[in-house]
């Protein structure tokens, strides 16, 4: 089976990104895609390329995780992520964490080396030292842009980074992280580190990472939707995909998703301005993409 990478770096409004900035964006997509696909093209498992376009997407001040992070009300930042193995149904997360530099990682470290699925705060960055995830301090998360948007009262504008794949045996997977939308309160979490909100795998249908408005997504337990969707009801995945983002719509809430099947189908739909999204499919063919 030829293996298949898709990933994302958020969704939303689009208006005032100029023809540098878009390429700017889109180099960040192209290392983030490569540095994913790398691990599948050596055969490496999806949990290890997906683990790998995020935290490289976290690296890359122009998104909103990690070291691009927006601000929550009081101008610090809380970082959310999660991660999901389609093999087993393993998966962990974190929330509200403020220092680790990788929460991706961190979410990770959950799933392998505790009996949990989320640890929030204080007991999340405990843990992630314990286990040798690196940290940074309050600086290396500062963006002027972000601040800007926050100070300007830009309040809806949000985002995610995230990445699903299908390796060469057949196995799904998918992760998801987040700086949360701008102005937030403090405490406040989405959906990116909840399991079948934000982000869910499983083998026997599709891996899916979403980005957009958070309440809505956890409130119709959208990547999970997409997953039932094609579970009991038969669906194809661009269908199934279509209509959970559907259900997001019909609450007011705006965003995208992106997903691959178990036969390595690719959906990435969105109902907002722009989503930023690249993917290599069965054929190796790779689409990066910003607009329609």
């Amino acid at each position: 089976m030829n293996p298949v990478i898709a990933i994302h770096g958020g969704a939303g409004v689009m208006r005032g990104i100029t023809p540098q900035g878009a390429k700017r964006y889109k180099g960040g997509l192209e290392r983030a895609l490569d540095a994913g696909y790398a691990v599948l093209e050596a055969g490496g498992a999806s949990l290890e390329a997906v683990a790998a376009a995020v935290t490289q997407l976290e690296d890359d001040p122009l998104f909103n995780a990690g070291r691009g992070a927006v601000y929550t009300s009081d101008e610090r930042h809380e970082l959310d992520a999660s991660i999901m193995d389609g093999a087993t149904l393993r998966a962990g997360g974190v929330t509200a964490a403020s220092r680790i530099r990788n929460p991706v990682l961190a979410a990770r470290a959950v799933m392998e080396h505790s009996p949990h699925v989320l640890l929030a705060g204080r007991g999340a960055e405990v843990f992630a030292r314990k286990h040798a995830i690196a940290f940074a301090p309050p600086s290396y998360f500062h963006t002027s842009n972000r601040l800007r948007a926050l100070r300007k009262g830009l309040l809806r504008h949000h985002g995610t980074v995230g990445a699903v794949a299908l390796d060469a045996q057949g196995n799904l997977a998918a992760a998801t992280s987040t700086g949360g939308s701008t102005g937030k309160l403090p405490g406040r979490v989405g959906d990116s580190p909840i399991i079948g909100a934000g982000t869910y795998a499983d083998n026997a249908t599709c891996a899916v990472s979403g980005t957009g408005l958070g309440e809505a997504f956890i409130r119709v337990a959208l990547a999970h939707e997409v997953s039932a969707r094609m579970r009991l009801r038969g669906e194809p995945l661009a269908r199934a995909a279509a209509a959970g983002l559907a259900q997001v719509a019909r609450i007011g809430g705006d965003g995208g998703l992106i997903a691959v099947d178990r036969r390595g189908n690719i959906a990435m739909p969105f109902n907002s301005e722009g989503m930023f999204r690249a993917c290599i499919g069965r054929d190796g063919a790779r689409i990066v993409a910003i607009y329609r």
